[in-house]
């Protein structure tokens, strides 16, 4: 951790007061994450839903900095809405286009109006109280229109607003500030200057003509709903460069990172020393680690696209303050205010049970012919040149083709029609309840690798879903005597019987070890 990091870990470490349990929490601590990691998940997620966090928690498991209690920092910014937002975006790609990148199109259209500041983690829902008394209490002197009059220099180019509107923006910005002090006990400074829109910030100066060209072009004449949105970064990057991962890259080595497209990634330039030509060495903000990546597999990404986005309000005096309210159920989609004492303790309820399900389910395999016709089941379905027939209604129909011949079916046994009935059946219940499966392990044995696959089809997830074969939870020595393993099926004869198979899984070293602790300490049961 550098130096600057651990001063702030000082700082912070020690602020975690005691408050009531916000309902977002409730589902988190009750799955047995901790206060300061669930309400860090919580803040870094903007804390719209239970489930956005439990995904960055889920995320972040191998996360170095994960404990350390470093808040995120937050601003407040006026941002225009509706035909405005799209003139300016237009603006945006056409002056880059022209004229290249500049500081400017590294953020969303704006108005600053309380720069960046710390706030702690289990403080933030104050910040929203903050933002909607604030509103509320300037929404009937917001201006029905902001005035914005260009201004240009030759490293600047934006709009100005002036007048009594700029007098009441600024007016809400000092509002926000001292509720936010009051409640949230953060030292937000307010916007006490010229407030301005930027359009170019930081550009060649022969490029200034062109740039005045296309602002000219925008016309102010449409109406603009404008709203003030609460933003949250990670203060730790505030000086890295931002990469967009463009194309999925599986690691070769330990100290690579995985990449998916679409994540970020975060990098020092002044700390490349490690790094080969083509090479850099990053943060993903997926995941937390830190490792080297192929840099054509990236692209430069704007600096704002790694904000959260945690409120909004809206002015709007065509909108009264009960039609706000009935609105707000609908309003989170479009990303509006809404306080998080709207969601019901029902609904969060009903989220505490399914996560809480979303973990291991265990399951037994089918009923097995062996089980039922003993020991000697082979002999009775067998003819004397080694080919299989079924001499009873509950044995399989057939068995699938084995390199060694029939014999190996002896000490691996497959399920019997009332097995694979069984099988079928927990499948369909398993669809029934709504559980998602993500991933599915068996042991080798065929009797479970047959269970799998009709759960899977019951599930219609076949195709989606490989089966991973598991030596380490192959259980035997109880019902089968004999001092040897019995020989199983290899994967190539799994997938030649139409076993989805995943040839490329691994089995983890120490699965072997974990599980036979497990069996001996219940006794050899499973």
């Amino acid at each position: 951790m550098a130096a600057g990091e651990t001063q702030l870990y000082a700082k912070v470490s020690n602020k975690l007061k005691g408050r009531s349990t916000p309902l977002l929490l409730e589902p988190l601590l009750a799955m047995g994450f901790p206060v300061h990691t669930a309400l860090k998940a919580l803040a870094a997620t903007g804390r719209k839903t239970a489930e956005e966090a439990l995904v960055w928690l889920h995320d972040h498991g191998n996360d170095p900095s994960l404990d350390d209690p470093i808040p995120q920092e937050y601003a407040l910014f006026l941002c225009p809405t509706g035909p405005l937002l799209e003139k300016l975006q237009e603006f945006w790609r056409e002056s880059k286009r022209q004229c290249a990148k500049n500081r400017a199109h590294e953020v969303f259209p704006h108005v600053t109006l309380c720069d960046f500041f710390t706030c702690e983690d289990q403080r933030v829902e104050c910040l929203y109280e903050a933002l909607k008394r604030a509103g509320d209490r300037l929404l009937g002197s917001f201006p029905t229109a902001v005035p914005l009059a260009l201004h240009s220099s030759i490293s600047y180019l934006g709009f100005f607003v002036n007048g009594s509107p700029a007098d009441v923006i600024r007016e809400f910005a000092m509002t926000f500030a001292t509720e936010a002090s009051l409640l949230a006990d953060c030292s937000v400074k307010p916007c006490t200057k010229q407030l301005h829109l930027t359009l170019a910030h930081k550009f060649y100066p022969h490029h200034q003509r062109t740039l005045e060209q296309l602002a000219r072009a925008i016309p102010l004449g449409h109406s603009c709903q404008w709203t003030a949105a609460l933003y949250s970064r990670d203060m730790r990057f505030v000086h890295y460069q931002t990469l967009r991962a463009l194309f999925q890259y599986k690691p070769q080595n330990v100290d690579e990172l995985t990449l998916s497209p679409g994540d970020y990634i975060f990098v020092d330039p002044t700390q490349q020393d490690e790094a080969s030509e083509g090479w850099v060495i990053g943060i993903s903000q997926r995941t937390g680690c830190r490792g080297f990546l192929p840099e054509n597999y990236t692209d430069r990404a704007s600096e704002s696209d790694t904000w959260v986005k945690h409120r909004m309000y809206t002015f709007s005096l065509a909108t009264d303050l009960n039609s706000r309210k009935d609105s707000e159920a609908s309003s989170r989609c479009s990303g509006e205010f809404l306080p998080q004492t709207a969601r019901s303790l029902s609904s969060l309820q009903a989220l505490q049970a399914t996560v809480s399900r979303k973990s291991v389910l265990v399951v037994r395999h089918g009923e097995r012919v062996d089980q039922i016709f003993g020991k000697s089941w082979l002999q009775q379905c067998s003819t004397p040149d080694g080919k299989y027939y079924r001499p009873d209604l509950n044995f399989p129909c057939s068995l699938p083709r084995r390199s060694r011949g029939i014999k190996d079916f002896e000490n691996d046994p497959p399920l019997s029609s009332c097995g694979i009935f069984q099988s079928r059946i927990a499948g369909d219940a398993l669809l029934d309840s709504g559980i998602r499966i993500s991933s599915v392990f068996a042991s080798p044995a065929l009797r479970c690798v047959q269970t799998a696959k009709l759960i899977l089809e019951e599930l219609k997830l076949e195709k989606k879903i490989k089966i991973r074969v598991e030596p380490g939870i192959f259980e035997w020595t109880k019902w089968e005597a004999g001092k040897t393993t019995p020989t199983l099926m290899s994967l190539e004869e799994l997938k030649e019987a139409n076993f989805n198979i995943d040839t490329d899984y691994r089995s983890l070293p120490w699965a072997c070890a974990s599980v036979k602790k497990i069996k001996r300490k219940e006794n050899g049961s499973w």
